[in-house]
């Protein structure tokens, strides 16, 4: 049971909220505080299982059907476990968000509000953003990208052309990244009922938009300034995985999961060299 429940929290991507989470926190002057560490702990073990929780419990029919799942990608819960998930999710989560909310002022307030709300509305009705295409993509980036706000707000940033061009940047990236996953899921999609971003563009149209978000991305960063935006290239990565399957007719749409699971292991690549520079332009090593 307890098994199953971790599994469905995919502890492969909890890295990628917590990272943004401290990264932004670090480099917006805040220091080694218990913030970090609470907000760190937060992002990257209760907001993942309330995430995911939410999404396999919600998504259970149509992930029946997706041969995807079952695995690191997302567990196929029994339905007995779908109670459970959601009670563990709200004792995980609300415990932490009592100890960071004093921490912060109105700008994190606000930030950490939507990212709740985006943390729900994805998958729970009555929203269920994931069903409404474009918007999927929008809510599904905010639950990456609001981590990244939240720490900078929480170590008291102020609004630049910098913080802007990162944050926009990687709003648009995680649109991207979604669109390009949610193209090998047209097939079980469709069957189960369910619209997205793909199922309303189809495999091509889709594809050739995640290439073109990515590259708005790296053009985006360009706006950070040296040396932060040398960056840009890292886009180059995820436009070479996507490429292929520009012209992707829908009949052969799950086809693109072999550039999905490309995909998965280039975040990590281009993590680590965004850490690297990162710490170089900080002047920590």
């Amino acid at each position: 049971m307890i098994t199953d429940m971790l599994r469905s929290s995919r502890p492969l991507s909890w890295i990628n909220t917590a990272y943004p989470f401290a990264a932004a926190w670090l480099l917006a002057g805040g220091g080694w505080e218990p913030a970090l560490v609470v907000g760190t702990l937060f992002f990257l073990i209760p907001y993942n299982f309330a995430l995911y929780g939410i999404n396999d419990v919600f998504d259970h029919a149509s992930d029946m059907a997706n041969p995807r799942k079952g695995g690191a990608e997302g567990a196929l819960l029994d339905t007995t476990l779908h109670r459970p998930v959601l009670i563990a999710s709200v004792a995980l989560v609300i415990p932490l968000l009592l100890v960071l909310i004093p921490m912060g002022g109105l700008a994190s307030w606000v930030i950490l509000a939507v990212s709740m709300l985006a943390l729900v509305a994805y998958s729970a009705p009555p929203l269920r953003t994931k069903e409404i295409p474009v918007l999927d993509s929008l809510t599904s980036s905010l639950h990456f990208v609001t981590p990244a706000a939240y720490g900078a707000a929480l170590a008291g940033a102020e609004a630049s052309v910098v913080l802007v061009c990162a944050l926009g940047a990687f709003l648009l990236w995680g649109m991207a990244s979604h669109a390009f996953g949610a193209v090998q899921d047209i097939g079980p999609d469709r069957e189960a009922g369910i619209s997205s971003i793909a199922t309303a563009l189809g495999a091509a149209t889709t594809v050739r938009l995640a290439l073109a978000l990515w590259a708005a991305a790296g053009l985006l960063v360009l706006g950070t300034g040296w040396p932060w935006s040398l960056a840009a290239v890292l886009v180059a990565p995820y436009l070479a995985a996507g490429a292929p399957y520009r012209s992707l007719h829908d009949g052969e749409a799950d086809l693109a999961h072999n550039g999905w699971r490309h995909f998965l292991w280039i975040n990590y690549a281009v993590g680590a060299a965004l850490t690297i520079l990162l710490l170089l332009g900080t002047g920590m090593i």
